[in-house]
């Protein structure tokens, strides 16, 4: 039996992985804002362990990982969910904006793993899961700021599956494409407050009148996506990278055509910037 702490997981994708983790055998830490959200199913079991935990609230981080490791002894799986949207073309998205969208998706990311590393180097072993997104990996118009914070959650998941291979703890990014989730709620999506004329002709749709239509009919099926994180993360080597979904596998190709193409384009020349006594 494992344990895993799985952050923002009240909801959405996250409450999916704990119970399909929960499903699969395991003790699991459901991190959350306010435990008083957790589903009801997840507060009946035994083995479920609710901790307060705000990811942008650097004081309650290591509180949470300390109720967790005085729970079940051990933190073998960490899913890294807690995150938000952001809509808006970067000229819209101010400052303020931007810092608080990565404040979330990114340093609550890093600050969490931060506080779980020290118990996983001690074990000799360990698991970190991101949950990253489509977005992750190829930029689109009017996401710009929820992409950049998305690529670097993958570089940073890239990274520390070399950095940690030493001390035995693994790390993979997961990239979904469009789940059937609360995403485009207004609780978990923001959309910049100052709007610009100039966009509303341009792609997307800058009136957002689509979000209505999209929210809760989005192709995949969050209980099969999070089956599927449970059953790769208990592989004993995890992929750098797990892409979910029909859609993400669909843009995944047309980003490995657009590096295909921009690299034939100028590759000799790339090649001839070398110094010439370079070997």
């Amino acid at each position: 039996m494992a344990t895993w702490f799985v952050t923002g997981a009240s909801r959405g994708l996250g409450a999916e992985i704990a119970r399909a983790a929960l499903k699969d055998g395991n003790n699991v830490v459901v991190a959350v804002r306010n435990p008083e959200r957790i589903p009801e199913d997840l507060k009946a079991s035994d083995t479920v362990f609710p901790v307060a935990l705000d990811v942008t609230d650097n004081d309650s981080i290591p509180t949470a990982v300390a109720a967790a490791l005085e729970r079940f002894g051990r933190i073998d799986v960490l899913v890294n969910n807690a995150g938000r949207g952001l809509l808006g073309a970067l000229e819209e998205i101010t400052d303020a904006e931007a810092r608080s969208l990565f404040d979330l998706n990114v340093f609550g990311l890093i600050n969490v793993t931060r506080a779980v590393l020290p118990v996983m180097r001690r074990q000799g072993s360990g698991k970190l899961v991101h949950i990253g997104s489509r977005s992750g990996f190829e930029g689109e118009p009017g996401v710009s700021l929820y992409s950049a914070s998305k690529f670097a959650v993958a570089g940073i998941s890239e990274a520390l599956s070399a950095e940690m291979a030493p001390f035995g703890i693994q790390s993979m990014v997961v990239e979904p494409g469009v789940f059937r989730t609360d995403f485009l709620d207004s609780t978990s999506l923001s959309v910049a407050a100052h709007r610009i004329d100039a966009y509303d002709n341009t792609p997307p749709p800058h009136h957002l009148d689509w979000i209505d239509q999209a929210n809760h009919t989005q192709l995949g099926d969050p209980v099969k996506g999070a089956a599927l994180i449970v059953e790769v993360t208990t592989t004993d080597k995890l992929p750098t990278h797990l892409y979910l979904g029909r859609d993400t596998l669909e843009r995944l190709e047309a980003k490995y055509q657009q590096v295909h193409n921009d690299l034939a384009d100028w590759r000799d020349k790339s090649a001839a910037t070398a110094h010439e006594d370079a070997a």
